[in-house]
């Protein structure tokens, strides 16, 4: 990787360099999760034989009622254990969602990109951009893109990458702003997501454990939200400019696989052509989505409720139109830039990016059996609940005792990515607790999504963390996850520092958290 000057390295970037090269010391990420099942195997075993579990309440994902539980340590290497190995191979892979959501998203990003529209648009958000504002306008659309659920891994980070590229900086400085902006913020956002009605909905069941009568909204959290949306634009983008281009320099492209160019900003007319035709497209396919959600009774409104934000069929299926809007505008760009004519060329494309893709499904495989394996063996269930009692009998204030769920949120994260999971188990705990100390249950909710985000931006069981090494080593041959670790540490530190912080003041100054 480049990187800058090393007699003008700071004392930090001098570690951070130090992290990167051990790091990159490591297998290829394959062989890592290879390791990490056999080590899974070996816990569950020894766990199992000792008889860990851990008895608590949690709320039923299908009834929402408060229920009695008990998680005990299940062996890998037993009779029950072995036929799972054996039975779930497949099973897994095919449950793991990120295999279709990447294939699915790359089917418009392959058009998208071969016609050249992703470039294009890139120029021209360059052109029309002053340069000190790009950096903040890619960490603002990366953290909204969280409405669009796990998408926008797949879209902006590599679009934050072409767009430094296009300007002459460094691309894995734009790759790190854009995981860190998707990843690191991922709970919060300015608009109502499908995810906070699920966890509006726990919080409530857990809520009615202490008051039957109390109950919070979807918007109990925006105006804690919208703050926090702009100052993790700000703190994201100042990390960007100040330390993580800083330390990574000027960039080679003699690094790059395939010789990666930086291109001019200026469009020819061919491209500008396509810009326009790309516009027609988009407007064209906007109307049909509009006909299909805006009248009532519309077939992508939930059929129940007639809602359109929320639990519906447009927001459950939203990557469908994020893959639409890329292969009609890739392919109206192509007719209009003269790259794509025919649909047989559009296929070629689309098959193109799937090829490129053969690596990571692979490392999906093995990564999806991890996951399966780990969730089995419900050793991060146990690690959780034993650091969630450990924390409840510290009795300790409501300030403290919310800082302190914050961090076991956080360090649980490393292990259990998924926000619903988390907060099924934690909710009845925390919620009950905190209330019954004067905190509101919107405070607790709050806090939980401050734990619950920064850490996806450096856990290897983020099922796309591997997908941005791939991601950097597209700029750098010889980027590996030392390379993302230490380009992500600085960010995560600072994100969940400073955020938690914010989380403070804002309680400590009694100021609302939603509607």
């Amino acid at each position: 990787m480049a990187t800058a000057n090393a007699a003008s390295k700071t004392t930090m970037q001098r570690f951070l360099d130090g992290v990167e090269k051990v790091g990159n010391m490591v297998p290829h990420p394959v062989i890592i999760f290879l390791i990490l099942i056999g080590i899974v195997i070996i816990l569950s075993a020894v766990l199992g034989a000792f008889g860990a579990a851990v008895s608590y309440e949690r709320i039923n994902p299908d009834t929402h009622e408060i229920e009695q539980a008990s998680t005990a340590i299940r062996s890998l290497v037993n009779v029950e254990g072995i036929r799972f190995l054996y039975s779930s191979l497949i099973p897994n892979f095919m449950s793991f969602t990120a295999v279709g959501l990447m294939i699915a998203a790359m089917i418009g990003a392959g058009v998208a990109e071969e016609s050249g529209l992703v470039t294009a648009l890139i120029r021209k958000l360059v052109i029309v951009s002053p340069r000190w504002a790009l950096t903040y306008i890619l960490a603002f659309v990366g953290i909204l893109a969280s409405i669009a659920a796990d998408a926008g891994y797949l879209v902006l980070i590599p679009l934050a990458g072409v767009a430094y590229l296009a300007v002459g900086r460094h691309p894995l400085a734009g790759l790190a702003l854009g995981f860190a902006a998707v990843a690191g913020a991922f709970t919060v956002n300015m608009l109502i997501k499908p995810l906070d009605a699920v966890l509006v909905e726990f919080t409530n069941d857990a809520a009615h454990l202490v008051d039957p009568a109390r109950s919070i909204g979807l918007a109990s959290n925006v105006w804690f939200s919208i703050v926090s949306v702009l100052f993790l634009t700000v703190l994201i983008a100042f990390i960007t400019d100040r330390m993580i281009a800083p330390r990574l320099g000027e960039y080679d492209p003699a690094t790059a696989e395939g010789g990666v160019q930086a291109q001019g900003a200026t469009l020819s007319e061919q491209e500008s052509r396509g810009l326009r035709f790309a516009l027609y497209g988009l407007i064209g396919l906007l109307v049909v989505f509009l006909l299909l959600t805006i009248p009532s009774g519309a077939p992508l409104r939930n059929p129940d409720t007639g809602e359109l934000i929320g639990n519906s069929p447009f927001m459950n299926g939203l990557i469908a139109l994020i893959m639409l809007i890329f292969l009609v505008t890739g392919w109206a760009y192509g007719i209009g830039a003269g790259t794509l004519k025919t649909l047989a060329e559009v296929i070629a494309a689309i098959e193109k990016s799937i090829k490129n893709m053969g690596g990571t499904i692979f490392l999906f495989f093995v990564l999806s059996q991890f996951v399966a394996y780990f969730t089995y063996t419900n050793i991060g269930t146990v690690m959780a609940l034993s650091l969630s009692g450990v924390l409840q009998a510290a009795n300790i204030g409501a300030l403290p005792l919310l800082i302190g769920f914050i961090v076991v949120v956080a360090i649980i994260d490393l292990l259990l990515t998924g926000a619903i999971a988390k907060w099924a188990i934690f909710a009845p705990v925390f919620v009950p607790l905190l209330m019954k100390l004067g905190v509101e249950p919107e405070a607790v909710l709050a806090a939980y999504r401050v734990g619950d985000s920064p850490m996806n931006a450096i856990t290897p069981l983020n099922a796309y963390f591997a997908l941005v090494v791939g991601f950097a080593q597209k700029y750098d041959k010889s980027a590996g996850v030392g390379t993302i670790v230490s380009l992500m540490l600085p960010y995560v530190v600072l994100i969940f520092v400073l955020w938690t912080g914010l989380f403070a003041v804002w309680k400590a100054l009694g100021l609302p958290w939603g509607l």
